[in-house]
């Protein structure tokens, strides 16, 4: 089997940060989800990688490279404009061949892995399989109904949804998948639809069979998802320490201190984790927060964030709460009078003041 990770988005719900990154390279319990997405189709067994890229194109190549550091092969496969999930399976046939593929949407985060979920596919003869989750309120994805075990119809975006069973960005193919994307036509969005492939697929009687999956899944398109897949990956995490922490600090819960971090005179309360070459001095660092590498926080204290790379918060009076704070960040407090609140905001950028 191959994998494909679509990674093409220009992550519009999470401006300002994706004006200088791609959305799939924003860390998630300090590992870029594009990372988790290749981790989790290597664990499964695959070795060839394609990436479906678009105006992020050069990021993305960057960070993740030949795809050596996973022991995978990367293949980059541009797409010239976001026509669609069904297109970008269309321009991706010369690298997929005529081999079953997963394919994952590169902003995704799902519990557990795939490999019992691919481990099924290789060994059935089914022509799709798509993973389904039972959602709160299916009218905002789509929607699978099902009969006797298979995929009877997809709707997309339901005012009365039949089922609470969503798509959750995860699909299984054959090769029929390719028949599917040439026969469609493009929606209104002009885009062509990977729901209308698949529900070709159940109209010309191919196998196409649901995998519910039971863990929480994620589709981290927005600040609050972003905050609330970073939570439950911080959970999964196992406890290390390969930085330094002095006497006077304490330690509390499931706590990750990465290689050359130091905490001084601070408490930090897990599920938490500390990034390279970060420095923690006379602060709190609350539950459910990732601090990424080469930060400083001191005299601040933080809770429920995610703070990316070189950013420094020094010397803030009021605790810093349900924050996605961006790269090479300065939040500092002036001693000098009278004061004042000064900020240098970028387009899409959100403070509150208490």
């Amino acid at each position: 089997m191959k994998g494909l990770i679509l990674s093409g988005g220009k992550g519009t719900r999470l401006k300002p940060l994706t004006f200088t990154s791609a959305k799939q390279l924003i860390p998630v319990a300090n590992k870029p989800v594009l990372f988790r997405v290749i981790e989790a189709i290597r664990d499964a067994g695959v070795a060839e990688i394609g990436i479906v890229i678009g105006d992020t194109g050069p990021q993305i190549r960057e960070a993740a490279g030949d795809g050596s550091r996973w022991g995978v092969n990367i293949t980059y496969i541009p797409q010239d404009a976001p026509l669609g999930l069904a297109h970008a399976v269309k321009i991706s046939r010369g690298f997929l061949s005529d081999d079953r593929f997963v394919m994952f949407l590169g902003d995704n985060v799902i519990q557990g892995g795939i490999s019992p979920l691919l481990r099924q596919f290789a060994t059935s003869d089914y022509n799709a399989q798509i993973v389904l989750t039972r959602v709160a309120e299916p009218q905002h994805y789509g929607v699978a109904e099902l009969e006797n075990g298979r995929i009877k119809r997809l709707i997309e975006k339901p005012k009365v949804p039949p089922t609470n069973l969503a798509l959750v960005g995860i699909y299984m193919f054959d090769a029929h998948i390719f028949e599917a994307v040439d026969a469609i036509r493009p929606s209104w969005r002009n885009e062509l639809e990977i729901t209308d492939a698949i529900q070709y697929l159940v109209e010309h009687e191919f196998a196409v069979y649901p995998y519910v999956h039971e863990g929480w899944w994620i589709d981290t398109g927005k600040m609050v998802d972003m905050l609330a897949a970073n939570s439950l990956v911080l959970q999964e995490l196992t406890p290390r320490c390969e930085g330094a922490v002095d006497a006077a600090s304490v330690i509390e819960g499931q706590v990750t201190i990465e290689k050359g971090a130091e905490v001084v005179n601070s408490r930090i309360r897990g599920p938490a984790i500390i990034g390279e070459g970060t420095r923690i001095v006379d602060s709190f660092i609350g539950p459910f927060t990732s601090i990424y590498h080469h930060c400083l926080i001191q005299h601040s204290e933080i809770e429920q964030c995610i703070v990316l790379e070189n950013t420094h918060i020094v010397d803030i009076p009021a605790r810093l709460e349900d924050s996605l704070i961006g790269r090479n960040v300065e939040i500092t407090r002036s001693t000098i009078k009278p004061r004042a609140l000064k900020m240098t905001l970028g387009d899409y950028s959100k403070v509150g003041i208490l």
